[in-house]
């Protein structure tokens, strides 16, 4: 590609980025000093080779996956952050209140707001996230809170009826035990282990040991769901953009979102930023994924923006490996 094609390739995906309207030979004269003879050549130039697409309504081009593609591997440059944006993530690593965890969602919430994309974060359980802690803390005859914590500094509590005819001294038995024997126990073996360690224990002092294990099994299943390994931020954001519109296009989205083995898909463990278009993001030929990965004390994981193939590319890479270099400092 000569230099003029590489110009005019540039300006026409960041002109349909920014206003997502095909770009016709005259909006460029006046940017490239050519006539629009030649303008329109070079567009069937582009065209033919695959890297612009002429669209039905329009006699402008728009850019193909391919010409994304070549954008992003050879023109593009990353985007400065501005300090405003800078603040608002780094304020939330100088929060000492906050888990690694927890910070990262709260910075890809921040990151949703700022490209009004969607925002995945795939984590890994450490094998050192372990339960630290069940605590029991009776409110009245009817009601206990259960505590959980976790290793990693995590707490989640819940507020649980107790089961009819079942003494809370019965439930506070039952903590004492899961507290004996399942400590250290890496949080995604608790399930199982209740099933075959505590539960057989349980059966021969408790009466209703049914109903109690079932108690505390719904308390370390929520746990569990509430702390899953996939976090979204900015769901709907998608709908906020030109490309899904229609009621069609609408619901195949929704339901990849909401598809829990495509979107472990996005998992990476390669390093860098890495951008996937159109149909390599699995999801749709309108959609892009850019992801990395992290690491930092003992966790990993995966951060990623999915948006439409107009995608503000340079501030998404810049965004992503800023939040990167803080999540490993």
């Amino acid at each position: 590609m000569n230099e003029r094609q590489n110009r005019l390739l540039k300006e026409i995906v960041e002109s349909y980025i920014k206003d997502a309207k095909p770009v016709g030979s005259k909006a460029l004269v006046d940017k490239l000093k050519v006539s629009s003879a030649t303008i329109r050549n070079e567009m069937s130039v582009l065209e033919e080779k695959g890297y612009l697409e002429k669209t039905h309504t329009s006699s402008g081009r728009i850019p193909s996956s391919k010409g994304y593609k070549y954008y992003v591997d050879y023109i593009m440059k990353p985007k400065e952050l501005n300090g405003e944006e800078m603040l608002k993530l780094q304020t939330i690593f100088s929060n000492n209140e906050l888990v690694l965890s927890d910070a990262i969602k709260e910075c890809m919430e921040i990151i949703c707001e700022l490209t009004n994309y969607t925002s995945i974060v795939l984590g890994k359980e450490s094998d050192s996230n372990t339960l630290k802690q069940l605590n029991i803390i009776p409110i009245d005859d009817k009601k206990v809170v259960a505590l959980v914590v976790v290793s990693n500094g995590h707490v989640e509590n819940k507020q649980v009826l107790i089961p009819d005819g079942v003494d809370v001294k019965e439930i506070v038995k039952t903590s004492e035990i899961i507290n004996k024997y399942l400590i250290g126990t890496p949080i995604g073996e608790v399930n199982s282990k209740m099933e075959f360690e505590i539960k057989p224990r349980i059966a021969t002092i408790i009466k209703q040991y049914e109903s109690v294990y079932n108690m505390f099994q719904n308390v370390f299943n929520e746990f569990s769901e509430r702390n899953s390994n996939v976090f979204f931020g900015g769901r709907t954001n998608m709908l906020n953009q030109p490309e899904f519109s229609e009621v069609d296009k609408i619901k195949n989205i929704m339901e990849k979102l909401e598809d829990y083995e495509m979107v472990k898909r996005i998992e990476t463990n390669d390093d860098g930023v890495n951008i996937y278009i159109g149909e390599e993001s699995e999801f749709d030929d309108d959609v892009t994924v850019v992801k990395t990965n992290y690491h930092a004390n003992g966790e990993e994981g995966t951060i990623a923006i999915i948006g439409p193939t107009r995608m503000e590319y340079d501030k998404v890479v810049t965004l992503l490996n800023f939040l990167k270099n803080q999540i490993e400092r």
